[in-house]
């Protein structure tokens, strides 16, 4: 039976959403979720996570290139565990350094310039690329 997978670009004012299953293995950038004062929006979450009804979910969390921790680094770690808290699912964390400015360069290496110029656009197109990244390494195995 396909299996989904919930991906997550955490951010402090927005957090993207990709989803992919395990049939294909091939990830889509689903929504942007709005953080309410710096917090998740839980309901848009728990709406998309029963909309969805995920095996596990995946949380990009940012660090220095130095592999070092960042103030975001923390608050990432804390909205998986949150997720895990709430939902009751597995959450995997995978090393998003760059996956922001890979979104951005693949949008615009896309010719879609006014797509990247939007407000949030690269947010779940990072997302995306988490939870590939998680899949390429985890998934198959």
């Amino acid at each position: 039976m396909p299996q989904t997978y919930l991906g997550f670009d955490y951010g402090e004012k927005k957090i993207g959403v990709a989803i992919s299953q395990s049939i294909t293995q091939t990830c889509a950038p689903l929504e942007i979720i709005a953080s309410i004062n710096g917090k998740p929006d839980w309901q848009a979450i728990e709406k998309v996570i029963r909309q969805w009804q995920p095996e596990c979910l995946i949380v990009g969390v940012p660090y220095h290139m130095d592999k070092t921790s960042q103030p975001l680094t923390l608050k990432a770690q804390k909205f998986g565990r949150q997720l895990n808290g709430r939902f009751q699912l597995e959450v995997f964390e995978v090393d998003e350094r760059l996956s922001t400015q890979e979104a951005r360069y693949q949008l615009k290496s896309n010719r879609q310039k006014k797509l990247a110029k939007r407000a949030g656009q690269v947010d779940h197109l990072a997302a995306a690329l988490i939870l590939q990244t998680w899949l390429d390494t985890n998934a198959a195995s």
